[in-house]
């Protein structure tokens, strides 16, 4: 009996952690977007004609 719970413990975590990567790939696919659509359309040029970024790091 307790390996048999073991082992749907264990499947049960790697579900979980499976459904956690897939949804940080997600995430990390969303945040590739919106830095390259970010990347792609910047603020109009300051005075001196240098192009600024459009994030404040």
């Amino acid at each position: 009996m307790v390996p048999i719970l073991l082992v749907l413990l264990l499947a049960l975590i790697l579900f979980g952690a499976g459904f956690a990567l897939h949804l940080l790939w997600w995430i990390a696919i969303i945040v590739l977007v919106v830095w390259a659509l970010g990347f792609l359309i910047r603020p109009a040029a300051h005075s001196g004609g240098k192009r600024s970024r459009w994030y404040r790091w």
